[in-house]
């Protein structure tokens, strides 16, 4: 499965649009992650922590975005765009993964 945030494929063509496809993954960040990352707040540096969590976030979500892709028949996923949220009180992450599912050749 090629997965790409530009619109084409550079050497293929598209030959089908299937739809648009996400993929969603919510994590919540639990109290010793929040406390680490107090800690880094205070003393500097990067929350190795939270760029975890954040790093697994996503390629869940792409990982969902393409198997829900693949079962509506599609090779390929298009213009994908990640963003970010944070819900509740801070302490849940909302990662979403979306693109357009095509046919490549």
């Amino acid at each position: 499965m090629i997965i790409t945030t530009t619109p084409n494929i550079e050497g293929k063509q598209i030959v089908q649009y299937k739809g648009i496809v996400f993929g969603e993954v919510v994590s919540g960040v639990n109290f010793v992650k929040d406390f680490a990352a107090g800690l880094t707040n205070i003393f500097g540096g990067r929350s190795n922590s939270y760029e975890g969590e954040l790093i697994q976030a996503r390629e869940d979500a792409l990982s969902e975005l393409a198997r829900r892709a693949e079962n509506i028949g599609a090779n390929a996923v298009v213009g994908v765009d990640i963003d970010y949220e944070v819900l509740g009180q801070g302490n849940m992450l909302m990662v979403t993964a979306s693109g357009t599912a095509v046919i490549v050749q």
